[in-house]
């Protein structure tokens, strides 16, 4: 095999790669030396800002079948034949930790997909959880600065989290969640996924109906005890890349199937607890659980930069029979995935090739901007509407249209019957077994104990109080005996 040669990056060759050029042998550096500025320009510019959430991830490529017929809720195509495939690119990830942080930690975790389906990229980007800690988008950069490092003592803070916490009671079903058995996964292939939120699909005949998407590890869900999850950090703060990778290089390819629960539209203003609230589940008994297909993961990406860090999802990117519901939290989200892209990556991070359609034509009158690859033919106009052919409308939107009424406004979101911030915290405090609960009081009565406000912890204590008595008993318990110790 011939020898490869180097070049700059104009595509010269490269004479000397191990001495930069200089004014006689032990003189100073030269300005000339193109070759020398050249990488320690590039060097300086090969990180970009890394997300605010979800900074620490994993990704592979795989692919989704459809195993189940549910073309009677849907008209996405690439849902629409049993056996059908669609390439997809899955991204897990930490929420709160930085880049450089350990991923056997209790967080929860990202569970973001990607589609690259016939009718143009479909993403999916959900957690491991099947709720969230705030119903408000308002809510969601304060609830994250109380989450990450404190800017005086430039740590994670439990004063700050905690104090949060209990100025925000709807996050008790989340923390319970949390810091239960499920709040440090094994590995990313031995958890389940969740869209978490609520959303719209359609059918042939403009019947719409609400789901809710659960990926369920087949696997087998494994988690971490708190020891076992320092223990893990210690040796490895990559495990979970690492065990995603080598399993992956192995042959060894996770797969999840996928369910949803199915709601038809007519049902949702009736029923007993909100269902576009993300603080709430919709409960099995209600919604069974209905079959849909298999998401397998078989390609490590070649470039974890190129590929898992520049991987742009963004939940506004949806195709026909796929769209939003009234959840205030997915509304949010429709527009910050997509601009936060636009920070980091620049407007035109959908033309990067992890990002852009693999099986859909672009065609549009974007143009320009940093870093533009498509340009499309000399004859192409970039306004609309034009006499020259362009591409124009289809005049059918991608999802039936949802009705609406009353007086814009600041709006608390309307009461169901069973609708409060306690509740479903308190069903899954009394679904658990008893070493669970043990665990789980154990982590709570960990964290919360460090909080030097004895009224943050009071308001805190009665929040599980409030969702469960012996729930709040025990964790006050706990706290208190840490407290005196």
């Amino acid at each position: 095999m011939s020898q490869r040669v180097l070049t700059t990056e104009s595509g010269a060759p490269v004479a000397d790669n191990q001495n930069s050029a200089t004014a006689g042998a032990g003189g100073p550096l030269l300005i000339q030396d193109q070759h020398l500025l050249e990488k320690l320009a590039r060097f300086n510019r090969e990180r970009i800002p890394e997300r605010v959430v979800h900074a620490r991830g994993s990704g592979a490529y795989g692919y989704f079948e459809v195993t189940d017929d549910v073309t009677g809720f849907t008209r996405a195509d690439f849902l629409s034949e049993v056996g059908r495939r669609t390439e997809t690119f899955v991204r897990f990830s930490t929420v709160a930790d930085s880049l450089g942080g350990a991923d056997a930690v209790r967080d929860p975790r990202g569970f973001a997909l990607k589609f690259y389906t016939n009718e143009g990229n479909y993403d999916l980007v959900g957690n491991n959880t099947p709720v969230f800690f705030i119903k408000d988008p308002l809510k969601f950069p304060d609830f994250i600065h109380s989450q990450k490092r404190d800017p005086f003592t430039g740590r994670q803070e439990p004063d700050n989290v905690w104090d949060f916490w209990a100025h925000s009671p709807e996050s008790t079903h989340q923390i319970t969640w949390l810091m239960g058995d499920r709040g440090i996964p094994a590995s990313y292939r031995h958890m389940n996924g969740f869209g978490s939120h609520t959303y719209r699909w359609t059918n042939a005949q403009d019947e719409a109906f609400f789901v809710k998407y659960h990926f369920r590890t087949n696997q087998g869900v494994r988690s971490l005890s708190a020891e076992q999850g320092a223990e893990q950090v210690g040796k490895d703060a990559n495990s979970h890349q690492t065990d995603l990778l080598q399993a992956i290089e192995r042959g060894v390819n996770p797969s999840w199937t996928l369910h949803v629960q199915v709601m038809p539209a007519a049902e949702a203003a009736d029923y007993r607890f909100n269902p576009f609230d993300v603080t709430k589940v919709w409960p099995h008994a209600d919604y069974p659980l209905q079959r849909v297909g298999r998401l397998v993961l078989d390609r490590n990406p070649d470039n974890v930069f190129a590929e898992v860090e520049q991987a742009a999802f963004s939940p506004n990117n949806f195709v026909p029979g796929i769209g939003p519901s009234p959840d205030k939290m997915l509304q949010g989200r429709l527009f910050a995935y997509a601009d936060a892209q636009r920070y980091r990556l620049g407007v035109n991070h959908t033309q990067l090739p992890v990002n852009r359609p693999k099986a859909a034509t672009v065609d549009h009158y974007g143009r320009d901007g940093l870093h533009a690859t498509r340009y499309g033919s000399r004859q192409d106009k970039n306004y609309e509407p034009n006499s020259y052919a362009g591409p124009a409308q289809t005049g059918q939107a991608l999802a039936a249209p949802l009705a609406v009424d009353g007086w814009t406004g600041t709006h608390e979101a309307p009461a169901h019957t069973k609708d409060d911030d306690f509740f479903q915290a308190g069903e899954l405090y009394r679904l658990m077994s008893a070493d669970e609960k043990d665990r789980l009081v154990a982590n709570i009565a960990g964290g919360l104990s460090q909080v030097t406000r004895d009224d943050v912890i009071e308001k805190n204590l009665a929040h599980f109080h409030a969702a469960d008595a012996d729930y709040g008993r025990r964790v006050e318990e706990a706290v208190r005996a840490l407290r005196e110790d």
